[in-house]
């Protein structure tokens, strides 16, 4: 490990690429979410970004680039939301669970507790590729992470994904089921769109924090209905309460739209200095970046008659596993579902989670998807709490159509998880 970090900073003295910050602390049981800002860009432009275990030399390229026999993956293009201005390259760098996994199963196996993160940035000109490297630290996911939000779930009380209400009546009451890394202050607030306004792009939707500086404040607002602001301790999860419904309005008939907008706060362990990069003067404050659009929940103002054919639509039902099982803890499960009738979702959402609430696992499937097979190691970290699980359409903005109803099954043979907030990987 030590001729790895002195690899980088000895090959990277004659980059004229910088990155700031070169190094971060990410969790070692989830996804965790880092704003970079890459400066001294001429001519370059980015062009592929992979997480590995090792670093060497990419002579006859600048800087270092990854191991091939070590790496872990490549960066999503869903979760690129990277902006090239100028000489200047803002990137969100959003690792996936299945490289903390790999990474944190190279530790366990005798290997050092980092893993990197390497941007190359081909030249117009002709010259030769560099390659940036950024150092990740495995750790417990608590306060020393930079604070990301890693998911979102908006919902409405009860089952009903898309309710419908009378003129003048009140939906039921919103929630928003956050999972995150890090502590830090949630800032934000509630908006609404009202129906014949155009909707938000899935740029308005990011978190303030996932955009450049000079972007922030540019994104389109709607009428506010409330404002938060919350400290989160470095638990993981939060559950955020929606407006006071009595504030939503219900007066015009239409689809109403209902926006959680997140501001960026102060983070010292994300923040990023546009000197130290060579991207300008001043430090780019990113607590509560995020690698993804937020959700938008949509209820309909109807008078009688006026009702879709959405609303006659059953449930999505869940054939397999039945409520109440018991499932081996060393064996692979399907869950199964039956698509409801009249509701064509763009995708499906799978929530595995414990019956607290607590995130397990969520997974995006296409439209055509009857059945998802969940992987061994939910068991390990579920151990031996009960957990619940559900299907959900989704539209493709992201809003919610139909949802099944939970399940609840219990594992044989599982263990109690370890406690992730005291839990390290030790360098070796």
């Amino acid at each position: 490990m030590t001729w790895s970090l002195s690899l980088v900073l000895a090959t990277s003295a004659g980059a004229q690429v910088r990155v700031n910050p070169t190094g971060v602390s990410v969790s070692s049981m989830a996804a965790t979410t880092v704003f970079l800002t890459f400066g001294g860009l001429l001519d370059q432009q980015p062009v592929d970004a992979y997480w590995c275990g090792e670093v060497i030399s990419a002579a006859p390229a600048r800087g270092t680039r990854c191991d091939p026999a070590t790496l872990y993956g490549k960066l999503p293009l869903r979760y690129d939301l990277s902006q090239l201005r100028g000489g200047s390259f803002t990137d969100i760098m959003s690792i996936p669970p299945s490289v903390v996994r790999l990474a944190y199963q190279a530790a366990q196996r005798g290997a050092t507790s980092t893993f990197f993160y390497v941007r190359r940035f081909q030249s117009v000109s002709g010259e030769p590729d560099e390659y940036v490297a950024v150092t990740c630290r495995l750790t417990g996911g608590g306060a020393r992470v930079p604070f990301s939000l890693t998911d979102v779930h908006l919902e409405f009380d009860g089952d009903e994904a898309l309710p419908f209400i009378a003129p003048g009546e009140s939906p039921p009451t919103i929630a928003a089921r956050i999972a995150y890394t890090g502590t830090g202050r949630l800032i934000g607030r509630w908006e609404i769109v009202l129906p014949g306004e155009e909707p938000p792009s899935s740029r308005d939707l990011l978190t303030e924090a996932t955009l450049p500086l000079e972007q922030r404040g540019s994104q389109r607002r709607f009428a506010q209905l409330e404002r938060f602001n919350v400290f989160l301790t470095p638990d993981g999860q939060v559950t955020l309460p929606g407006p006071d419904t009595r504030k939503l309005p219900s007066a015009a008939e239409g689809t109403y739209r209902i926006l959680l907008r997140v501001e960026a706060t102060d983070d010292r362990e994300g923040d990023s200095n546009l000197a130290d990069a060579g991207a300008g003067v001043g430090t780019v404050h990113s607590g509560a970046v995020a690698g993804f659009s937020l959700p938008v929940l949509k209820y309909v103002v109807a008078g009688p008659g006026a009702r879709t054919r959405m609303d006659d639509a059953g449930p999505l039902r869940l054939l397999s596993p039945r409520d109440a099982d018991t499932l081996s803890a060393t064996s692979p499960f399907s869950v199964l579902w039956s698509p409801s009738e009249g509701v064509v979702p763009d995708f499906y959402r799978v929530d595995l989670e414990t019956e607290h609430g607590e995130a397990l696992l969520s997974a995006l499937l296409p439209r055509n998807a009857r059945r998802y097979e969940v992987p061994t190691w939910l068991a390990a970290r579920a151990g031996d709490r009960r957990i619940r699980w559900r299907v959900t359409g989704l539209a493709a903005d992201g809003s919610h159509l139909r949802a099944s109803a939970w399940r609840f099954a219990r594992f044989v043979g599982a263990v109690a998880p370890a406690s992730s907030d005291n839990k390290r990987v030790s360098p070796r």
